[in-house]
């Protein structure tokens, strides 16, 4: 049975679950690349309508695969972003996830938590050849968090030091950018 449900999780998740980005009609690019460039690490949806809910006890597997919740992060910022290997936004914002977690330091936890079914079997060779520096691998083979969030991927939730939610964010965006840093800023705890 939960083999079946899994398989129907999966397809609904292949299906729907990646926010793609459309592209701009090709006339369009050649005129102005630089306008279309920034139209599509702003295309972002920010969704506040969850703001001050406590963050939701849903497991997942730490890079050593111990089970922790977002509550053993208590203290401190902590940016939950849901992704998966065979998500195109997912994977090409991911190195502007790990310089805003390298720019940040102790001030914010960035946790990439893998929605892939497959796990460390395919996030450990993405990991090895991305060569991220402050990334780890964390993993929800159960896509818990996906099915919990309702997520389309890739999906951003920013939480407060005291757990709350202040945002969340579907689809692609730049973190190193001038709306991230200010989106991000929101949660307090400097740097």
């Amino acid at each position: 049975m939960r083999s079946t449900i899994a398989l129907l999780l999966l397809a609904a998740l292949a299906t729907g679950g990646c926010d793609r980005q459309s592209s701009a009609p090709r006339q369009a690019e050649e005129k102005a690349p630089a306008a279309n460039a920034a139209a599509s690490a702003d295309s972002a949806q920010i969704d506040r309508s969850h703001k001050s809910e406590a963050a939701p006890a849903i497991p997942f597997a730490d890079p050593a695969g111990k089970r922790v919740i977002l509550a053993d992060f208590a203290g401190r910022p902590v940016l939950v972003n849901l992704w998966a290997t065979w998500c195109a936004p997912c994977v090409k914002e991911m190195p502007t996830l790990d310089a805003l977690a390298l720019a940040k330091g102790d001030a914010l936890q960035v946790l990439t938590i893998s929605q892939d079914l497959k796990g460390k079997e395919v996030v450990a060779p993405f990991f090895e050849k991305a060569k991220f520096k402050k990334l780890q691998p964390w993993l929800d083979t159960d896509i818990a968090w996906s099915m919990t969030l309702g997520a389309n991927l890739p999906m951003t939730i920013l939480y407060d030091a005291a757990g709350r939610e202040v945002w969340r964010v579907s689809g692609e965006m730049d973190w190193m950018g001038a709306k991230a840093a200010a989106l991000v800023a929101e949660a307090g705890g400097g740097k």
